[in-house]
């Protein structure tokens, strides 16, 4: 049996929009796009791009939202495999692993490995989780993670948290999210000040 498996990076008022760049998520006039970008050019990104690595070799299946497929699709699904470092080493998983989509409008998936869900997703991700082994990841999605929020199907969180009030944007716990109960295992502090912290599933 295999775990879903949410991560975000999130501020500490719990905005997880666009923080990599205006290209992922420009929806609602967001102010604030590259706020992590920004953060880790200036205070230095080698501890976070560590911690993603080591996350990412657990990876076994992607469970994206339509949104987050469109980025990633037009990211990862075209990016170099050749290119060195955390961006290659991610290209070439990324392309690897199967991707599944909760989508009502996408009847094409132009991105190799890629896999429609049915109409009740909750009921296709139990199937998909009870199948694979290892863990299947869930990036970006806020849609998609409060269904699955929702039908008991997260088994962790694991978030890096960053020094920041940004006071607007897409929140991973918005209101009115399904309440549920976590207990922590793990936490870090970087020397960047982002807090790296794992919670897992212990009911509702």
């Amino acid at each position: 049996m295999s775990s879903v498996v949410v991560q975000a990076f999130t501020t500490l008022d719990g905005v997880v929009q666009a923080g990599g760049g205006p290209a992922e998520d420009p929806e609602g006039d967001f102010g604030h796009a590259g706020w992590a970008a920004d953060y880790d050019a200036e205070h230095g990104a080698d501890e976070i791009n560590a911690v993603v690595a080591e996350w990412e070799t657990r990876t076994e299946a992607l469970l994206l939202g339509r949104k987050t497929y469109d980025i990633w699709a037009g990211a990862w699904g075209v990016w170099d495999e050749g290119a060195g470092g955390l961006d290659g080493e991610l290209t070439r998983r990324y392309n690897r692993v199967p991707k599944y989509v909760a989508s009502r409008t996408l009847t094409e998936l132009p991105w190799r490995n890629s896999h429609l869900l049915g109409p009740d997703v909750p009921a296709d991700v139990r199937r998909l989780r009870a199948q694979r082994g290892g863990e299947i990841r869930v990036w970006g999605s806020t849609v998609l993670i409060r269904t699955l929020a929702e039908h008991d199907l997260v088994d962790e969180y694991r978030l890096a948290v960053y020094p920041l009030v940004l006071g607007t944007g897409k929140k991973l716990f918005s209101d009115g999210f399904q309440p549920s109960r976590f207990a922590l295992v793990q936490t870090r502090a970087l020397t960047s000040g982002v807090v790296v912290s794992s919670y897992r599933r212990t009911g509702r």
